[in-house]
């Protein structure tokens, strides 16, 4: 699908009359919502991929779930506030619409300092910035390889045992941490060869549970300094101080996902984020999707390519000791064992073959599924009516097992 979303054209918006909606209850949503009201151009509401949004409203505005947007605005024009422009209009396209703005135009000349936001202004800029890029990089020359983000788990570790986790950890029996080193050297051979990543994501498990954690994120930080890195963790480890005064003035935020009781250190984390005026969000952890199994579906083609397609992880390139994966279910997968070793799921990037820029870039824009997504249950934005989907759609996040999980492990 080549480009269908108009850049230059929001004066045109607006003579329409027709409504608009934002695609995508996301933070950066909040300042393109401002923007728009600054450029008169009066937003409906808001749609979104995730049913269980629509139950609520967002910045006072009703958030329509995205498969009943053909009965209730059937010639509604979008601006895509989402990074994830290729899903959007994908799925929007496949609803009948052909209608599709990007926010450029007005982030561009937009001044988010004079607004107050769900969020810090601090964060508010950060998550603007790989919004931005990742438009930008939509209209750039084709040929070129865009990663919008890399995970880069640095901990198979995690202070939490969900028995559903969808990167796996549940399995892990003998969990270890990754190499500095071998982070580092990854990172530079993928820049090398890629044109632009816009963030960089720290994960585990838990990744505060690396006790180098800090060291790695510093070290990241210092060789791509004009890369957002975003942490991701759960409330129950809250750094001492030497940790985080090695991140000041570092473009570094933590993203806290708040299991209730189980985060039992939130508190003492969110003010020792405030003590060193680091960037932060919190959310809770509500409900998942269920895809934490590992087994063998023998699908066809067709329904390989409909279960990549449907998936809402499929451009979260992961990084796990020195091999690229297209997401985190596969690298896990692969590095337990839990599915057979082929070379055609990743790229090894210390391999003696050469050619690593290629098979960068059909790793990133050439495939259409992967060996590994057969043993993946699928992922689907929101668990419902998918085809090839074989999870129990939306549970609840984080309940916890007391025994490390068994799977079948391929020698």
């Amino acid at each position: 699908m080549d480009r269908q979303v108009n850049y230059n054209s929001l004066e045109n918006l607006k003579k329409e009359g027709a409504p608009i909606i934002i695609v995508a209850a996301v933070h950066e949503s909040e300042a393109i919502l401002y923007a728009c009201e600054e450029n008169g151009i009066k937003i409906e509401a808001f749609c979104d991929s995730i049913k269980e949004k629509s139950f609520k409203t967002f910045c006072d505005l009703k958030v329509i779930h995205t498969p009943d947007l053909p009965n209730k605005f059937s010639n509604a024009r979008f601006i895509i506030a989402s990074q994830h422009i290729q899903d959007c209009l994908e799925q929007l396209t496949g609803l009948g619409f052909d209608n599709f703005y990007s926010p450029l135009e007005l982030l561009e000349n937009y001044d988010f300092k004079k607004h107050n936001y769900l969020i810090t202004q601090s964060y508010m800029e950060a998550r603007l910035s790989v919004c931005i890029n990742s438009h930008k990089m939509y209209f750039e020359n084709k040929e070129k390889i865009y990663m919008r983000s890399i995970d880069i788990m640095i901990t198979e570790r995690c202070s939490l045992k969900c028995e559903s986790c969808c990167n796996l950890m549940q399995y892990y029996k003998a969990p270890k941490n990754t190499d500095e080193i071998n982070i580092l050297d990854s990172l530079s051979i993928i820049s090398q060869n890629v044109d632009e990543i816009s963030e960089f994501r720290i994960i585990g498990g838990e990744p505060l549970m690396n006790r180098q954690w800090s060291l790695i994120v510093k070290s990241i930080a210092d060789k791509f300094p004009n890369k957002q890195i975003f942490i991701y963790t759960n409330g129950t480890i809250a750094p001492k101080d030497e940790k985080l005064v090695e991140l000041k003035d570092k473009n570094v935020n933590f993203i806290i996902t708040s299991y209730g009781h189980l985060s039992k250190n939130l508190n003492a984390l969110e003010n020792q984020l405030n003590k060193h005026s680091l960037n932060y969000v919190t959310t809770p952890a509500e409900h998942w999707v269920d895809c934490s199994s590992v087994r063998h579906h023998k699908r066809s083609t067709a329904d390989l390519k409909e279960v990549f397609k449907q998936c809402c992880v499929k451009y979260i390139y992961t990084l796990l000791n020195g091999k690229l994966y297209r997401c985190p279910f596969i690298a896990n997968a692969a590095n337990l064992k839990a599915i057979p070793d082929n070379p055609s799921n990743y790229v090894d990037l210390f391999s003696k073959d050469k050619n690593v820029k290629n098979q960068i870039k059909k790793l990133v824009k050439v495939a259409k599924f992967f060996p590994g997504c057969d043993f993946c249950d699928g992922r689907p934005y929101d668990g419902t009516s998918s085809k090839g989907y074989d999870g129990k759609g939306m549970i609840k996040a984080g309940i916890q097992t007391k025994d490390i999980l068994s799977y079948k492990e391929y020698k």
